[in-house]
């Protein structure tokens, strides 16, 4: 059963290696992030997955251990999810659950494996919470770390330009994942998420079939749009 959850963005910028001079900028998202993995660290779950969008070439299950870097961003910085192990990575992660592992090597966590699951953005919303239903289910004490945005669409120089559906998305997104409303989670719309380029979307959605039957609370940490994406920090417990 799911006891806890942490949402956080997922932009590379959160790594200062990666904002460079813009860091600063970040610090407020990041102290949010590093608060709601202390709430994930206090639930102590027997197994945490970390969930993020994720391209083809990244989708599917990565084992405790797998690296991942910030090359492809210009920084020679690696990271990998938990711990190392015996079992040899076939791939890298992709880019959100890269930030995951960068988050959580910030963070004392205890003895729990952890594994990532890259999430492709088609993926249906029955199917999503089909995938979080099967996480919820495979140990005693399950904590999520899951990693998305909202909209990419929130001012002119927006990644996707402005969009004046952008804005109620993006605050709807905030109110459901702020009072952990699995409901509205699972009802958010696939098609308009995928037009305003908001990446956490499915993700959301495995967090919603997770967290079905398990009653728990939100509390919303951090909403902003610093540059013109939506960036929701929020905890379940």
């Amino acid at each position: 059963m799911l006891v806890a959850a942490a949402v956080c963005p997922c932009p590379p910028l959160l790594v200062p290696e990666v904002a460079a001079g813009a860091a600063p900028e970040m610090d407020a998202a990041r102290s949010a992030c590093a608060d709601a993995l202390g709430v994930l660290a206090a639930a102590r779950p027997d197994l945490l997955v970390v969930v993020g969008p994720a391209e083809q070439s990244g989708r599917g299950p990565f084992p405790q251990g797998t690296p991942g870097s910030f090359r492809g961003f210009g920084v020679d910085a690696e990271v990998r999810l938990g711990p190392a192990t015996d079992t040899a990575a076939e791939r890298e992660l992709p880019p959100s659950l890269a930030v995951g592992a960068w988050l959580l090597e910030r963070t004392a966590w205890g003895d729990a494996p952890i594994e990532g699951l890259g999430v492709g953005e088609p993926l249906a919303p029955e199917r999503c919470v089909d995938v979080g239903r099967e996480i919820g289910a495979r140990v005693a004490r399950v904590a999520l770390l899951v990693m998305g945005d909202a909209s990419a669409c929130r001012t002119l120089k927006a990644p996707g330009y402005l969009d004046e559906r952008a804005a109620p998305f993006d605050a709807e997104v905030a109110r459901a994942l702020g009072t952990a409303d699995v409901a509205a989670v699972r009802a958010l719309d696939a098609e308009l998420a995928y037009e305003l380029q908001a990446s956490g979307r499915a993700p959301w959605q495995v967090l919603a079939g997770a967290a079905e039957g398990a009653g728990l609370g939100g509390a919303l940490l951090y909403e902003d749009a610093p540059y013109g994406v939506g960036y929701v920090v929020a905890t379940w417990s």
